[in-house]
């Protein structure tokens, strides 16, 4: 496990300085002091470990938010919340916000990157499931959305959800409806 942890750490590291280009199974044993068969053995292949890296860093640094994902009373204010905080992580982290450029081997540009998104956003989300157990029957319509939502509010910002405020009233308006009546 702890070299796990290390491979991970050094194509984060990989990530932050040379950006995904820079990646390569190589370079990731070589920064984390493996070897090459260590990577592959962990990962398989380096799509999947660009992609968990980034997701097990995304579910870190969205992992803080479920304090003020906990003082919403709502399902649709639950997945708003974790919207506009996931929004907020990628413009602040530096290596969350190479996901916003379009360059070879980002991984939100990969073919099976909804396959691989979809565990995470439904970690982030099973919440729901313990504050309404009305929900889990539409848990995975819940992450769909919110997933699909989530993606197009990072990759296309715009004037008329640029702030955190009228992102939430945006997706309020158009989640609310979506949302299980029992939230």
């Amino acid at each position: 496990m702890r070299s796990r942890r290390k491979i991970l750490d050094a194509t984060l590291d990989l990530i932050a300085s040379d950006g995904f280009e820079g990646v390569t199974i190589a370079a990731a044993a070589q920064g984390a002091g493996v070897t090459r068969q260590t990577v592959y053995s962990n990962f398989g292949s380096r799509e999947e470990l660009v992609s968990q890296a980034i997701a097990g860093l995304a579910v870190e640094v969205l992992g803080g938010i479920h304090s003020r994902s906990n003082a919403t009373d709502t399902t649709c204010e639950y997945v708003v919340e974790l919207i506009v905080a996931g929004r907020a992580a990628v413009r602040a982290h530096p290596v969350l916000a190479t996901l916003l450029q379009a360059e070879r081997g980002n991984p939100v540009f990969d073919t099976g990157m909804m396959s691989r998104a979809k565990p995470v956003a439904r970690e982030l989300l099973a919440p729901l499931v313990e504050r309404d157990p009305g929900v889990e029957a539409g848990l995975d319509d819940i992450v769909e959305i919110a997933l699909r939502l989530a993606l197009s509010v990072v990759l296309f910002d715009d004037d008329a959800v640029h702030t955190d405020d009228d992102l939430r009233r945006f997706l309020t308006r158009w989640l609310a409806p979506a949302m299980p009546s029992s939230s």
